[in-house]
């Protein structure tokens, strides 16, 4: 396969080639033989292009979606999620409060604001955070509150209107999703905006859209590529080199970004140095990950555990009841057959 790919993409340099670039230079053996047998074939499949290129390496994506370098590519990815033709007017700086493990997470964060105003903020997750409802709404409510403080800063109190605040989209991709979207194993794609229980239409503003990028990969296997939101979550996705061929030849237009990414291999000393890199943030992301998942175990430990004491507290209770129940019973039968022999007694 690796010859198929370097029929398309003739700068893949051989296997031979790159180990000894490597072993002629101390430095960068050093760093090889730092990495485990598994990490080195990983490395080798990447730069000879027998495993396809995994696009949401840390570098990779960043290069491939800068959106000051490339809006056109951000503009139809976002365009398709959102299901509307939208139009790049800049991109923000990302001033969004970020705990610091969480940014870690983070693959790529950027921020922009279209033609009508909007402000979308789009994040690739390598792993999914913990509670993902939860921080996503709190992060698009600063980016809400920090548009009103915007919009407020340029007009009068007698001018200012609400009406000038726009939408809010966050875009949210994992490469890994949180467990509860494998509830959904035929559903990628989920899109979030607050509904009346009655049909009143108001426009609250924020709007979500959650991308489970593993659940596509796993629904999509081996079924072709649709349309364009599925070749972009194909190139975003897989590392195949079936896959890959597959969507540079329905859609050519793919196969620049690829060969973006293939240039960056010609350098072996500095795709070693982002490569170890991105190993240091698996790592670090695995462990976090780790850890979350404790914490999340435990606390439902806990919560068992206070229903489990609060179901035999229950049951101490029902029982301390039949005790006292069961003894007044005694003393009636007791006293019943006292007042049966006295009045047997009687009649004797």
């Amino acid at each position: 396969m690796t010859n198929v790919l370097r029929t398309y993409f003739p700068m893949l340099q051989s296997r031979d080639q790159i180990l000894q670039k490597i072993h002629c230079t101390n430095d960068l053996h050093a760093i090889f033989q730092s990495w485990d047998n598994k990490r080195q074939e990983e490395f080798l499949d990447f730069c000879t292009g027998a495993k396809g290129v995994k696009m949401l390496y840390d570098f990779c994506i960043k290069a491939i979606l800068d959106p000051e370098v490339y809006p056109e590519r951000i503009e139809e990815f976002i365009s398709l999620l959102l299901g509307k033709s939208v139009k790049l007017l800049k991109v923000l700086p990302n001033d969004n409060t970020r705990i610091s493990d969480e940014s870690s997470l983070l693959i790529m964060d950027f921020l922009v604001q279209l033609m009508d105003g909007s402000i979308v903020n789009v994040e690739i997750q390598k792993i999914g955070y913990a509670f993902p409802g939860q921080r996503s709404a709190c992060y698009s409510a600063d980016l809400l509150l920090r548009e009103y403080k915007q919009v407020r800063s340029q007009m009068t109190k007698k001018t200012f209107s609400y009406r000038k605040i726009s939408d809010v989209y966050t875009i949210v991709l994992f490469e890994k999703s949180t467990p509860e979207f494998h509830r959904f194993p035929d559903k990628y794609l989920h899109k979030f905006q607050q509904e009346s229980n009655t049909g009143l239409r108001l426009n609250l503003l924020q709007k979500f859209v959650f991308v489970a990028l593993d659940i596509y990969g796993k629904k999509h296997q081996n079924k072709g590529i649709k349309d364009r939101l599925n070749a972009w979550l194909t190139f975003l996705s897989t590392d195949a080199p079936e896959d890959i061929i597959a969507l540079i030849e329905k859609y050519p237009d793919f196969k620049p970004m690829y060969e973006q990414v293939y240039e960056i291999c010609q350098n072996i000393e500095q795709v070693m140095g982002m490569f170890s890199k991105e190993l240091y943030e698996l790592d670090r992301n695995t462990v976090r990950y780790m850890i979350d998942e404790l914490q999340e175990e435990n606390m439902r430990w806990k919560e068992q555990d206070k229903r489990n004491q609060a179901e035999i507290e229950h049951w101490k209770e029902v029982n301390r009841r039949n005790q006292e129940e069961n003894q007044r019973n005694q003393a009636a039968l007791k006293e019943e057959i006292e007042r049966l022999r006295k009045e047997l007694d009687r009649k004797r």
